[in-house]
């Protein structure tokens, strides 16, 4: 098993409307390849997040936030739409990163799906884990949990895709809320 698959490549992006980009220690913005410098030939396999699957991931984040006494985020169809797009354009381009092929941050995808944000965060990860792994290890991470903990977001999705290589899952989960 190569050293890729034995630790979780994560990353995470806070962004609010109108303002820069900001990254506290632990969020830097990453574009590391995580399968080399080529994509792998094969096929992407993108999904559309099932209702079940945003309810169980807002249940574990919701987790997160009630053990320090913030408010439930409740799940979005328009922040899971992004997310899963996003996945899958991460997938497809085989780089785990926060800028997309056609766009800057979350900020831009959730308007595109016609969300129109004051606040968006987002995770990112790859490897060959599950839904419960990610999550996991994203309420591990100060940078991660930074963003769940964000006491104005009031929304959440997640997405998924798989890479050309069959075994690499690309996961995007976005956090926001309304103007």
């Amino acid at each position: 098993m190569s050293k890729y698959y034995k630790s979780l490549v994560l990353g995470a992006f806070l962004g609010f409307l109108a303002a820069p980009a900001l990254a506290d220690e632990g969020a830097r913005i990453s574009t590391k390849s995580v399968s080399g410098n080529a994509v792998r030939s094969g096929t992407v396999t993108c999904y559309q997040t099932s209702m079940r699957e945003n309810e169980a991931a807002v249940r574990a984040t919701n987790a997160t936030r009630q053990a320090r006494g913030l408010s439930p985020l409740k799940p979005n169809p328009d922040l899971a739409a992004a997310a899963a797009r996003h996945a899958c354009d991460m997938a497809k381009r085989g780089v785990m990163s926060h800028n997309g092929s056609k766009s800057k941050g979350p900020m831009q995808r959730l308007k595109k799906e016609g969300y129109r944000p004051s606040i968006a965060a987002e995770n990112i990860a790859a490897g060959p884990w599950g839904q419960d792994r990610v999550l996991v290890e994203w309420a591990r991470s100060s940078g991660h949990l930074a963003n769940i903990l964000i006491p104005q977001v009031r929304h959440y999705g997640i997405g998924k895709a798989v890479g050309a290589d069959g075994k690499t899952v690309y996961w995007a989960a976005v956090y926001s809320a309304p103007r």
